[in-house]
């Protein structure tokens, strides 16, 4: 039961309480900004990685934040990334919960 819980229900439960929230935000008058809601729900997963990539450095203000913006946007392509691999490992630990007590 404790595996169940923290290696399934408690990461589905914090994806879909977070992919909620960033779609309630990216929805305007026209519909949802489909761009803007992948890279805010993918942003968490890759916040790790987007500054090894671009580190803002010998520039002025504008050329930081310039920069920091664009590791933003490269965290939240990489994100996307991760949560898919988050979500198909999430999938592939119910499979195995079902065949484990398919087996008793």
């Amino acid at each position: 039961m404790k595996r169940v819980l923290f290696k399934v229900i408690l990461p589905l439960l914090v994806i879909a309480v977070w992919m909620n929230m960033c779609y309630w935000i990216c929805v305007d008058g026209n519909g949802v900004n489909w761009f803007q809601f992948w890279i805010m729900s993918g942003f968490p997963f890759g916040i790790r990685k987007m500054l090894m990539l671009l580190i803002p450095r010998n520039f002025g203000t504008a050329g930081s934040i310039g920069v920091l913006a664009l590791d933003a946007i490269i965290g939240g392509v990489i994100g996307v990334v991760v949560l898919a691999i988050k979500i198909a490992a999430i999938i592939k630990e119910i499979i195995n919960i079902i065949l484990e007590y398919a087996r008793r």
